[in-house]
């Protein structure tokens, strides 16, 4: 098997015979051996992996299918639950050894569609929401994750790993999490399609929580097709999760997937996320000059301009739920090593050394100082947040009569640096999808001195189809992925 499989070739080769479902993940655990120490996107190989896949063999040989994903090899966050021999620790050593005693939600629909779990991914500790000053992709119990095309440079995060691990051919996809980006900015990075859907979209159940008002898991995959046909088996109401009563999930996503599905749609093109890196805004005007030659109507400029009104709110909002929702997590499990953000503070202050050689917890010590939800500081928060992230959405989308807004996801990965931590160099989009509740999708767009940026497409609730049409129809015209190099710094080779 040749380098990169997309899923639908991987299922042709199955269904034909040419390869087993035990020569696929025989083919990514050679691959992580060999080149995951360069990045330590993986926390843990599932060790029940060759078994399951000899056992999936079977099953197709007698004529039974588990579902249309039957034997392919999927990552998850390790902040999601699974049932088996692997840990959930949201990459903390606070909750080392802890095993949940059952398959989150999303787990049980992915194996009810025949995903077979290889694994868990490194992440941004506590889903980044420990520090004011961390380094995205560093977790105390996996260490610093890197980014595959340049591995002195950040992988984004918090959904580090599983960003690494798509882009570095790891696996055939990977499933992220995001309350304010981390699904976007490390696909975008990475140079991945990353797709934070409609909240309510796919079930928070069994899922390490920040905040639940935000949170959301999502497909990561290096193309569209394949993180539609992810989509597609995540997207499934939960009875636990009352966020997802209300869902409008597709028939079959990958059906939108048919070009020429820009023609005609209208885009509002916004500049305010741009930043000041001069090589991006080329990417970025490249990028409108296809979407233009595919038959999109731009509408430019289109700015998003209230985004900063609820930039302190949102933090708000994140502190109460972190602390509420943590701890509500924690009672759930009982076999968890720590039952409460109150003792998990207390064992980063014993074991300091340990879990905080960079930098500390002063996000955790300002959540454990919030009140309840029933807080009227929360709540007046949570609905100014609500109110103007929406409104800002609504409002210029409904003015233009716009079918989806336009922005540079990221600027190009910044150096990885323990010591004064994340250092942004500005532009990039996600918290107006974040704070809303809105779908938000980012393709390769091009390259900066060979590092990937992505091309954000963000809407109306439940718009992810129109989204990912949206989305194939530019990639598969722009044709700009260049699988990554694993070099040591970044290299002009690939500028855009």
């Amino acid at each position: 098997m040749t380098a990169e499989s997309y899923i639908p070739t991987l299922q042709r080769q199955i269904r034909s015979g040419e390869r087993s479902a035990r020569e696929i993940v025989e083919y990514y655990l050679e691959r992580i051996q060999r080149l995951d120490g360069k990045t330590r996107a993986v926390l843990e190989i599932n060790p029940a992996a060759l078994s399951l896949a000899e056992k999936m063999d079977a099953e197709r040989a007698a004529g039974s299918l588990r579902g249309p994903l039957h034997g392919i090899p999927i990552l998850l966050k390790e902040n999601i639950d699974t049932g088996d021999q692997m840990q959930t620790t949201s990459g903390s050593l606070a909750l080392e050894g802890h095993r949940a005693a059952q398959d989150a939600f999303l787990v049980q629909a992915l194996r009810r569609a025949g995903a077979l779990i290889l694994g868990k991914t490194n992440l941004s500790e506590w889903a980044n929401f420990r520090s004011t000053r961390s380094c995205s992709g560093w977790s105390s119990r996996g260490g610093q994750t890197r980014n595959p095309y340049a591995l002195n440079r950040t992988p984004c995060g918090s959904s580090s790993g599983s960003a690494v691990a798509a882009a570095a051919d790891f696996c055939a996809a990977a499933v992220g999490t995001e309350t304010d980006g981390s699904i976007v900015c490390p696909a975008s990075i990475n140079g991945i399609v990353g797709l934070k859907p409609t909240l309510g979209l796919i079930s928070r159940s069994g899922i390490i929580p920040l905040a639940h008002s935000q949170d959301s898991a999502g497909p990561m995959a290096r193309t569209v097709t394949e993180a539609a046909l992810l989509l597609q088996a995540l997207a499934v109401r939960d009875p636990r999760d009352p966020a997802t009563a209300d869902s409008r999930a597709e028939a079959d996503y990958s059906a939108w997937l048919r070009p020429g599905s820009l023609r005609g749609i209208r885009l509002g093109v916004t500049r305010n996320f741009l930043g000041e890196n001069p090589r991006l805004a080329q990417v970025y005007e490249r990028a409108l000059e296809t979407l233009r030659h595919l038959g999109a109507e731009l509408i430019d400029p289109a700015n998003l301009e209230n985004e900063a009104q609820y930039g302190k709110s949102e933090l708000e909002v994140l502190l109460y739920e972190f602390k509420a929702d943590l701890n509500a997590y924690l009672q759930e499990h009982p076999q968890a090593p720590r039952r409460s953000l109150e003792e998990i503070i207390a064992f980063n202050q014993r074991e300091s050394a340990r879990v905080m050689p960079y930098f500390g917890q002063e996000r955790m010590e300002q959540a454990q100082k919030k009140g309840s939800l029933r807080s009227k500081r929360y709540l007046a928060a949570l609905e100014k947040n609500t109110r103007l992230a929406r409104a800002g959405i609504d409002n210029l989308m409904r003015e233009h009569r716009l079918d989806a807004l336009l922005a540079p996801t990221n600027g190009p990965a910044w150096l990885i640096d323990p010591v004064h931590g994340d250092l942004f160099p500005g532009g990039g989009f996600s918290s107006a999808a974040a704070v809303s509740g809105y779908p938000h999708i980012t393709v390769p767009m091009g390259y900066v001195f060979g590092l990937p940026v992505g091309l954000s497409l963000f809407g109306l609730p439940w718009s992810e189809a129109k989204l990912l049409a949206c989305a194939y129809d530019f990639e598969q015209a722009a044709q700009v992925r260049v699988p990554p190099r694993f070099l040591a710094e970044c290299s002009a080779e690939q500028t855009a």
